[in-house]
This record gives structure tokens, sequence and C-alpha cells, in this order.
């Protein structure tokens, strides 16, 4: 209760001379004061109920995935890759463009397809197995969330090694520091749903979620696995091994 109102009740009810009415007005005021708190206080812990009770996941039908060809050890030069469009389950199309190996064109690329494409208007989320392509092509995955706006989404069915990771860009790879520091501003993966994660724009609900509904034939999303068959088809005449 306000000290200013205290005080105005407390000079309302000493001073004998003032009209019963004025004493009123100050309850009145006061009692305005309490309901306002009371009401203030009761939209703050609403929202906080509705935010923890009510607030559903986003759910995404409309996912690209994209996965980079294989390619021999001895390769310079540029490598395709393959992006994958699902609708649901059902697959809806393909795209395909090249990235550099161990380059830095990945972001641009993967853009480019994406902007290009005819299913640009439907795609709600972008799926990455693992945050490099051809080698160390690195992602800036912060960077291709705010290009397309879109959340991304990076999965591996094994954690990576980051400290093998470093060493191999700062002491391999050209301009491998500035590549350290994107996969160290996304963060280490999580383990989330039986594989590895790396997210930006959704939430970890929201990523299992994704995970759960995609994944009918293993533990990786369906864009991913079908987009490295088809890779793998393409880079070595047919496919082989696991995502």
């Amino acid at each position: 209760m306000p000290a200013r109102l205290n005080r105005c009740v407390a000079r309302c009810s000493e001073a004998s001379h003032i009209p019963h009415m004025l004493r009123f007005l100050c309850s009145v005021r006061l009692a305005l004061e309490v309901a306002r708190r009371f009401i203030q206080h009761f939209q703050k812990c609403h929202r906080q109920f509705m935010t923890m009770t009510f607030i559903r996941p986003r759910s995404f039908s409309h996912i690209v995935g994209f996965d980079d060809c294989p390619f021999p050890r001895e390769h310079r030069g540029d490598v395709p890759v393959v992006g994958v469009v699902y609708s649901g389950l059902r697959l809806e199309g393909v795209m395909s463009g090249k990235v550099r190996r161990d380059g830095a064109n990945s972001t641009r690329e993967l853009t480019r397809l994406v902007h290009e494409s005819k299913f640009v208007e439907h795609l709600q989320l972008v799926l990455l197995q693992g945050i490099a392509l051809a080698g160390f092509n690195v992602v800036d995955v912060p960077r291709l969330h705010t290009a397309l706006g879109l959340p991304v989404l990076v999965v591996a069915r094994h954690a990576p090694r980051r400290d093998a990771m470093r060493q191999a860009l700062l002491e391999c790879i050209p301009g491998g520091a500035r590549k350290w520091a994107l996969v160290e501003r996304l963060g280490p993966m999580e383990a989330l749903a039986g594989v590895y994660v790396q997210r930006m724009g959704l939430s970890r609900e929201e990523a299992a979620k994704v995970i759960r509904e995609t994944s009918i034939n293993g533990a990786i999303p369906e864009p991913l696995r079908t987009a490295h068959l088809i890779a793998g088809g393409i880079g070595r005449g047919e496919s082989s091994g696991r995502t």
C-alpha cells in the first residue's frame, strides 16, 4: 500500500473539520490503486501460465535437407551438393549446386539454391548434415538463418571430435581460424532424440519434434537420408553407407 496514500488517509482521519466526502474519496483512490496493482500482477502471472502451458512447438511440414557428394581424397575444386525438399513425408523435389572443397562459399551457395528454387515460398526449415560441406567448407549457420529467414537444424549421428576439428582447421586448412570461429560461435552439439544437433531459430522442443516426425527409416530425418542417398549415387555411381 503506497506510503503517500497512507498519509492521505491519516490526514483525512485526524482532521475532524474535513468533510466525510473527502475521506471517502481518499479511500476510493486507495482502493483503485490496490486494484490496479492486483490487475497488473494477475496479467503477468496469466502470461507466464499461458507461455508454459498452452504454447505448443511449431510444426515444420516443408523442409529442405542438404548433403554433399562423396569425393576422392586427392580431389581439389568443386564438390556437388544436393538439396532434397519434402512436404511432410512426401518427396517434392531436388536441387543441386556446387561448393569448393575446403572453401568458404557454402553459406552463399545454399542461400542461392533456396532463393532461386520454386520451393522458396513454402519452405519452413533447413536441415544440414553436419556444419561443413565438401570437407571443411564451414556453413555460417547464423548468417544462413538470417539470409533465408528460416530456422536451421544441423544433425549428426555422432558428436564431432571438436579437438580434432580445431586442430585440422588451424593447422591444415586455409582460413581455418575464421572457420573455427564459426564452429565455436554455434556452440557444441547437444544430444537430442537419438542424434546430435545444433539449432538456430527453433527451440529444443521444436527440434525434437522435427526429428521424431521425420525419422521414419532410422535415426536421421528423411530429407537428410534421401539427400545422402542421391549424393552418393552422383558421387560414386551408386549410394552406399549410412548417413
